[in-house]
């Protein structure tokens, strides 16, 4: 698009002001308007993201970008326009004269802001908040990169709601092997960090943090290490800004300590709350009176407040002023607009990883592997808490680490890889994971041999993703092997022996392989009742695994007693709030459905839906899915009123969290089509059928079961409306495509 220099026959590009990880920012001339604008160029998607995903992130892009344009404040980037040319997502703003805050620190040689310029940049900031949160708006990113300072004395918010589309397209912020590419984990609230709620108080907490810094000099929790910097966000008491500096005014030390409180609830009400904090302070003339201390222009030499297994991890160069790492982002002076766009990245992986060197390496220090051995221990118990996407960060980091330290093949870096395919699987991530421990299986055969029980971990793992990737034929006979090997060499009651059994029996039911299924995971379940006991979560899975081959076989009052145990047994060994439970007692409902036990299923739901808003959330998508199941069963009672009200509701909410193509979201869709049948309005009916079959055939195509089945729906639907001769032509559609599916072998 760079070639073409005029967007639009608009908006003529002249000048590259800043280049990252999202794309492009130029100086620009508005040809129409006959104005200077800055123009933002999202990157092209690449080959990773399939069409689907790509017409979601334009509508999501669209959205945002509206939304954004709607904001009218004297402290919020104005957005002129929006749109898409040649394949590439751009975003028309003000062009901005003056410096963002993170170049006037660094100008400023790292030392704090005047404290009248702080005092005037906090009132503005939060004036522009409070309007901004009364729209609905949170900016989830806010930093000091992301605040401009005029050349007037004006401040400024930028990148409103586009920040976000970064999660999407996945070039936000990642940690590298030894540090940080971006500062943005400086800045995060504890809710983002554990991946809860997010609302308005999320971004008061990281104002807290942009105040800290421009007062003091340093982030509240200022260290190169990204785990260390998380974890002093959600577990350490930030240290009082007048210890750094004793000319802060009191009043506004304890206004920042208050943004900086963990929970939202201890937070200021809102950014109106603060104003008028501000306000008040500034009528009556607070003065302070100073304390011992630092002066802006010594830095404080502190031992971090962090916990013990940090110890070791270095400290941040923001207050140090030492030099910047390997693989540490770099200013970039011509960043312009937004600041902190331009990162130094890897270009083959968009990561940044110490080079690799010979084979003759010197020995590591002993504490630089202590210090990597604690970081992969904190990965390790990441995942045990389901935060599988920090965890994956954190192992991401060691493996580069160790991989430098210690070679490509050692066993410490191919255990970190193995937990990096691991955190991918488990985030959806199929494809990479499968990639990552081809990786492991290799370096583990060439250094430990074909039958160790690591490279055959790794190799159980290979066929789990086959299988997520729907190869399921390919998984069966990496099952097979890696079982055949593990009978032979450790036994067949071994744990890992069993452990892969069950993995079997499950591919074995993807397989359409009913009954082989029911009997190896019954078989299973008994011998790890015996060898690790009848509440052992391992054992619990498989007998989850037992119930849900009896649902399939139709054999669904067995089903349901075995769903029944399960959950009671886990609310015992594992809490009745623990996810496993909560799932056992979602098939519990599933299963009285089937068997016709719907007003049971119907409160059960009910119960369900509340313990998953307390626990996660009134939008996680297992509260959700919980709620469609209270409308599925509200339309078996014959309440067609109340299941159509109760579907819509799910359907715009998953819509909103999922995506409007998502699976789950299709599927409330077609749970509204079918309260509409039920309730005479088939020609609404007949519309929302279609919707939900295009949208199956543009993301699955056109052969799907789960198209074909919509396409049955509409067929069905043009019969109730007299119309039949066009049903029959779509039945007979259908078939044809099932017979062409069926003959390739599907």
């Amino acid at each position: 698009m760079a070639e073409s220099r005029l967007i639009q026959g608009r908006y003529r590009l002249l000048d590259v002001i800043g280049r990252g990880g999202m794309g492009e920012v130029w100086q620009a001339r508005d040809e129409s308007l006959g104005r200077s604008v800055a123009v933002k160029c999202l990157k092209p998607l690449g080959p990773q993201h399939d069409q689907s995903f790509t017409r979601v992130l334009r509508e999501r892009f669209r959205r945002e970008a509206r939304v954004a344009a709607a904001l009218q404040h004297r402290g919020v980037t104005v957005v002129h326009d929006f749109g898409e040319y040649d394949g590439v997502l751009y975003l028309v703003m003000e062009l901005l004269q003056g410096r963002n805050l993170s170049q006037l620190l660094e100008e400023n040689k790292a030392h704090p802001l005047p404290v009248a310029d702080v005092l005037d940049i906090a009132e503005q900031v939060a004036d522009a908040l409070a309007y901004t949160h009364e729209q609905g708006i949170v900016h989830r990113d806010l930093k000091p990169a992301n605040i401009m300072r005029l050349t007037d004395g004006a401040v400024k918010i930028c990148d409103f709601g586009i920040a976000r589309l970064g999660e999407d397209i996945g070039f936000t912020s990642r940690l590298t092997g030894t540090g940080i590419a971006m500062g943005t984990p400086h800045y995060m609230s504890p809710e983002q960090i554990s991946g809860t709620q997010v609302d308005h108080r999320s971004d008061l907490y990281s104002l807290g943090c942009v105040l800290y810094e421009i007062a003091t000099g340093v982030p509240p929790f200022d260290h190169d290490d990204a785990w260390a910097v998380l974890v002093g966000h959600r577990d350490t008491t930030p240290e009082p800004l007048r210890a750094h500096r004793a000319e802060i005014p009191e009043y506004f030390q304890q206004v920042v300590l208050d943004l900086l409180a963990k929970t939202p609830e201890e937070r200021p009400d809102d950014a109106k709350a603060l104003c008028r904090r501000f306000g008040a302070a500034r009528r009556h003339g607070q003065t302070h009176r100073p304390l011992p201390g630092p002066r802006p222009e010594q830095p404080l030499s502190r031992e971090p407040r962090l916990p013990s297994w940090t110890r070791g991890m270095t400290t941040g160069h923001k207050a140090t002023g030492g030099a910047l790492t390997p693989g540490t982002a770099l200013p970039d002076p011509a960043a312009g607009l937004t600041g902190e766009w331009t990162t130094y990245t890897d270009p083959r992986g968009g990561r940044l990883l110490p080079p690799r060197v010979a084979p003759e390496r010197p020995t590591p220090a002993p504490e630089l592997l202590a210090v990597l051995a604690g970081r992969h221990s904190a990965g390790l118990s990441l995942g045990r808490l389901g935060r599988w996407e920090e965890a994956g960060e954190v192992h991401r980091a060691v493996a580069a680490e160790r991989e430098h330290a210690l070679g490509p093949d050692h066993p410490d870096t191919l255990a970190s890889r193995y937990e990096v395919g691991f955190t991918l699987s488990r985030t959806g991530r199929a494809a990479d994971a499968l990639r990552e421990f081809a990786r492991v299986v290799e370096g583990r055969q060439r250094t430990m041999g074909a039958d160790h029980p690591e490279t055959l971990a790794a190799r159980q793992e290979t066929a789990y993703v086959l299988g997520q990737l729907g190869r399921h034929f390919e998984a069966h006979d990496v099952y097979a092997a890696v079982l055949d090997s593990r009978e032979r060499t450790v036994g067949p009651d071994h744990p890992d022996t069993l452990r892969c059994r069950h993995n079997l029996a499950f591919n074995l039911s993807r397989l359409g392989r009913l009954e082989d299924s029911y009997r190896m995971a019954y078989d299973v379940a008994a011998a790890r009742a015996r060898v690790l006991g009848a509440e052992h979560p391992d054992t619990l899975v498989t007998r989850y695994e037992v119930a849900y081959a009896l649902g399939q076989l139709g054999r669904w009052t067995e089903a349901l007693q075995t769903y029944r145990e399960v959950a009671v047994a886990r609310g015992r060994a594992l809490g009745p709030d623990h996810p496993d439970t909560l799932a056992s007692r979602y098939e519990v409902g599933i299963s009285l459905g089937r068997l016709g036990r719907s007003a049971e299923a119907l409160e059960l739901y009910r119960g369900l839906v509340d313990d998953r808003t307390r626990v996660h959330g009134p939008t996680d998508p297992e509260t959700l899915r919980a709620r469609h199941g209270i409308g599925v069963n509200l339309g078996r009672l014959a309440r067609w009123e109340e299941a159509l009200v109760e579907s819509r509701d799910v359907c715009a909410l998953r819509e909103r969290v999922l995506g409007a193509e998502h699976p789950d979201t299709l599927v409330s869709r077609r749970e509204v089509a079918v309260g509409l049948g039920w309730l005479g309005r088939w020609p609404d009916a007949l519309a929302v059928y279609g919707q939900v079959a295009q949208a199956r055939e543009r993301v699955l195509g056109m052969d799907h079961p789960d198209a074909l089945a919509s396409r049955n729906d509409e067929a069905h639907c043009l019969e109730q409306l007299g119309r039949h001769a066009e049903a029959v032509e779509l039945y007979r559609r259908v078939a044809t495509l099932r017979q062409q599916r069926g003959g390739h072998g599907f």
